[in-house]
């Protein structure tokens, strides 16, 4: 990882973030406690993951130009979020992150800086099940 450059720059730019989308989404239906939470049309919420994974990793701030402030808290409120589903969320992104090639310690790096807002998200307590 080369510290004088953004977490986009040193994962590849646009091309490897909307591969690393790509790799993430079928993960991501394909896990039975993620899948529910998201609709049949992935695609809008491919682009918009890709918008805003390119702004948060010191990208172009495609996502602020298209739909304003993040909020990402607030966005994700409707959905009934666990600590599981943050954990099935970046389970889903280390293993797209493996698949496009990204070496160890940036793939480490990445999940920690994504594991604020995951966890973030979190809106619903576990079952007692």
């Amino acid at each position: 990882m080369n510290s004088n450059q953004s977490i986009y720059d040193n994962l590849g730019g646009e091309q490897a973030l909307r591969a690393l989308v790509e790799s993430f989404y079928p993960k991501v239906q394909k896990d039975p406690l993620l899948s529910p939470l998201f609709p049949a049309d992935i695609n809008p919420v491919k682009e918009k993951q890709y918008m805003f994974l390119s702004q948060f990793f010191g990208g172009p701030s495609l996502y602020s130009d298209q739909f304003g402030h993040p909020m990402m808290r607030a966005r994700h409120l409707p959905f009934p979020i666990t600590e599981q589903h943050g954990v099935a969320w970046l389970k889903c992104m280390g293993e797209a992150l493996s698949d496009i090639g990204v070496e160890e310690s940036l793939k480490d790096f990445v999940l920690h800086r994504l594991s604020g807002p995951a966890h973030h998200f979190v809106n619903t307590p576990e079952s007692d099940k």
